[in-house]
């Protein structure tokens, strides 16, 4: 099992650079477990496309469609984002270092990970890869 986050969990569904890499890498996995942070967010991710005419609303919505029957079906495993994750990032705050930067986002999926006892985080953001070093991680990008 491996924990990922959204910038890898996009790359499953939208077609970039990378793209079949991540894709073979979570296929051969018999768990793929995320943040729930990540459904808003890889929503997010379509509906920027969308709105960037990068996709028209036929794919948008064919993406949507893939991704709730992928959920449905049990792909994908979701860790709760309760009150403890959110304490637990708030308190990582207090003690990162001044030149770190780490948006709320990229420090709960984090935490999360942490939290369920993951050592590596599998993403392909550029300040998360840095934060998790710092935080005990090892990131993981699939290319």
């Amino acid at each position: 099992m491996l924990f990922c986050d959204t910038s890898t969990l996009a790359k499953y569904y939208v077609p970039e650079q990378d793209s079949a890499a991540v894709r073979m890498r979570l296929d051969g996995e018999d768990r793929v477990m995320l943040s729930e942070l990540a459904r808003a967010e890889l929503m997010a991710v379509f509906h920027r496309r969308l709105r960037e005419k990068k996709w028209s609303q036929n794919e948008f919505q064919a993406a949507v469609r893939q991704f709730n029957m992928d959920d449905h079906g049990g792909y994908w495993s979701w860790a709760p984002l309760d009150g403890i994750i959110v304490g637990q990032a708030a308190q990582t705050y207090t003690t990162l270092p001044a030149e770190v930067f780490l948006r709320t986002a990229d420090c709960l999926h984090l935490v999360t990970a942490i939290h369920h006892n993951f050592a590596e985080i599998h993403t392909h953001d550029v300040h998360q890869i840095k934060a998790a070093s710092i935080l005990g991680l090892k990131p993981v990008t699939l290319a």
